[in-house]
């Protein structure tokens, strides 16, 4: 007859045994149908891994958008600088010159229109009343109309120049531009007449802009001596000129329009016409002959002698105002006269006349002015155009 103990102990062994077997088989079928934490970690969801795949990749094609879109914003304004450079590089010429030699267009006004023993003593004078402030009075003014006019005038200058180039060739079979440009040349007659046609064309035209910015900087430059009892003929003149102090470039105007109308922003237009197209015209005509003779006596192709365009520019200053001066000192002197009247009454003209000492006051002033302005004007128009223009080759 068997032992009990030894049966129940081979039947629990034999329990335990069934147990853990059942339990090896639900952990494997565990592993089987559902992956543990650290496997999803390690492999996630493929439909996780294509959305951010997705993502990197818009990413990445917004910044390549973003970096063409750069791209061509930078080489529009680049075509836009070059197709316009004449007009950028004279408005940031014409500012940078105006505000070096705007004292020198101060004391040749003030002599002028009023009598000094000479350059010194104006400029002493008007320290002595003024201070410094007083050389820069009106300068808002020009800063403004000199530089839109040089841009326009320049502008319409360079346009000018091709369309009568143009007409010339066509008409006569001559090509002008080519002659100019072509080394060792020299001024010939249809080269200086048809600089000078453009030129008059152009300084006719800037005349309805300047003359109403020019008006404005005479009567602030002249202000305090205008307020000047000993300077009125009329004692009933003097509120009028007095009304002028010490005011502003608008409120200057405001003035002018207040005792004169709006026609007055033009009063002495056609003693300014006549400036402007003659001076205009021998401005740009010397200018051009100029840099084109000492280019070729440098022995330097045209427009690449910096020195000739330094020379050329002081040049065309001196010698357009000692043609034009007489006439824009009876401008001059009839717009400060108008200053003293209200609309309506009669302003008395004022002569030119050529060769008279009166008519010469501060021309050493204004000439030396010129040369200096001029100088610096086109040195830095030349320099400024052909960099923009060497855009082209980057």
């Amino acid at each position: 007859m068997p032992d009990s103990s030894s049966d129940s102990s081979q039947q629990n062994n034999g329990q335990q045994q069934q147990s853990q077997q059942r339990q090896r088989q639900r952990q494997h079928q565990e592993r089987t149908v559902k992956p543990n934490i650290e496997e999803e970690d390690i492999c996630p969801d493929p439909r996780l891994a294509t959305a951010a795949a997705a993502a990197a990749a818009l990413n990445r094609s917004s910044s390549a958008v973003a970096s063409r879109t750069s791209d061509n914003a930078v080489a529009s304004y680049q075509r836009l600088i070059k197709h316009y450079r004449v007009e950028v590089a004279a408005s940031a010429s014409s500012v940078l010159s105006t505000l070096t030699t705007f004292p020198l267009d101060s004391v040749k006004t003030r002599m002028q229109t009023y009598r000094y023993a000479g350059f010194l003593d104006c400029v002493k004078r008007t320290y002595q009343t003024e201070h410094f402030r007083g050389f820069f009075r009106g300068v808002t003014a020009p800063m403004a109309s000199i530089t839109l006019v040089r841009t326009v005038s320049f502008s319409i200058y360079q346009r000018s120049k091709y369309v009568y180039c143009d007409w010339v060739k066509r008409n006569f079979g001559y090509d002008v531009m080519a002659h100019v440009t072509r080394s060792g040349s020299y001024p010939n007659l249809w080269s200086v007449a048809t600089f000078g046609a453009a030129g008059a064309t152009a300084g006719c035209c800037i005349t309805a802009i300047a003359c109403p910015f020019e008006l404005t900087k005479l009567s602030a430059q002249v202000s305090v001596l205008l307020a000047d009892k000993k300077n009125c003929p009329k004692p009933e003149s003097h509120a009028i000129a007095a009304s002028y102090q010490n005011k502003g470039t608008f409120k200057t105007l405001r003035n002018i329009v207040k005792h004169r109308g709006l026609g007055g922003l033009y009063t002495g237009f056609r003693l300014h016409l006549m400036r402007d197209t003659l001076g205009t015209a021998t401005y740009f005509m010397t200018y051009e002959s100029s840099k084109q003779l000492l280019t070729t006596f440098g022995g330097h192709g045209t427009h690449s002698n910096p020195l000739a365009v330094l020379v050329a520019g002081g040049l065309c200053g001196i010698v357009s105002w000692a043609l034009i001066y007489p006439v824009d000192s009876a401008k001059s002197i009839y717009q400060r006269n108008s200053l003293m009247y209200s609309k309506g009454q009669k302003v008395e003209p004022v002569k030119i006349h050529f060769f008279s000492r009166n008519m010469y006051r501060g021309l050493g002033v204004s000439m030396g002015r010129s040369c200096a302005v001029n100088a610096v004007f086109f040195s830095s128009f030349e320099f400024l155009k052909k960099r923009i223009k060497s855009w082209d080759d980057k």
